[in-house]
């Protein structure tokens, strides 16, 4: 029959707590808290929203901090996936920290992990916002970045997306300066465009919700008061 010494028996159980201490903070932890929440009854779809992931780029980010980091985040949203199975995803913009100035051999690096960490089941829809660290701030904002960042995500400044007849309207609000830039153009222009399909959308009983990165869409549309009593837009 075996036999263990004393120091054995404490350096066995020592281990053991350790490593249910690890298994609790870093797998078990995030259960209780999204537990706690629930979706309403009467919701007509299951739609999470997240916003600010901030992967670490190359430049600022220290290769502990982003393991860190990125660790909880994948478990974390893993993790709710699994309990909540939400059926449309939004990150709301800044999903890189450092989009706006990262090469191309960064910029590759730093989709490929973010797909890594959020990837999901084909039963729910990911949604991916354009956001100022994605593609730099207002006076940064060129072309290059913002079709970079639309041909990976395939996320146009200015869209709606409908889910079980709700419908969500995405707009790059990086662009609603209401300065006359060329982009800031085109998706003013998109978005009096959509205006008219969302006024028809109420005329008929639909519902909507309006997603930006900021709140600049209503300093946006108090700019443009006079452009859409034209269009006869309520929104």
């Amino acid at each position: 029959m075996l036999k263990f010494s004393g120091s054995s028996v404490v350096a066995a159980l020592l281990i053991a707590v350790v490593f249910g201490a690890f298994f609790f903070c870093e797998y078990l932890i995030y259960f209780p808290t999204i537990l706690k929440c629930a979706w309403p009854k009467l919701s007509p779809v299951r739609a999470m929203v997240l916003s600010d992931t901030h992967l670490l780029g190359a430049v600022g980010g220290h290769w502990f901090d982003k393991l860190r980091r990125e660790w909880q985040m994948e478990r974390a949203f893993q993790t709710a996936l699994w309990l909540l199975k939400p059926e449309i995803v939004f990150i709301l913009g800044d999903i890189f920290d450092e989009g706006k100035w990262s090469s191309q051999k960064h910029w590759e690096d730093d989709v490929r992990r973010f797909h890594r960490m959020f990837r999901h089941s084909s039963d729910t829809e990911l949604v991916v916002l354009v956001g100022n660290h994605d593609i730099g701030f207002h006076y940064e904002m060129d072309w290059f970045k913002l079709q970079r960042f639309e041909k990976v995500f395939n996320a146009s400044s200015t869209r709606i997306v409908t889910k079980k007849g709700v419908n969500f309207l995405l707009v790059n609000s990086v662009a609603l300066h209401g300065d006359g830039c060329p982009i800031c153009q085109s998706v003013e222009k998109d978005l009096i465009k959509l205006s008219r399909d969302l006024n028809c959308s109420l005329q008929v009983g639909a519902s909507f919700f309006t997603f930006t990165q900021l709140h600049f869409l209503t300093i946006f549309l108090k700019k443009k008061k006079k452009t859409i009593k034209k269009t006869k837009t309520n929104f």
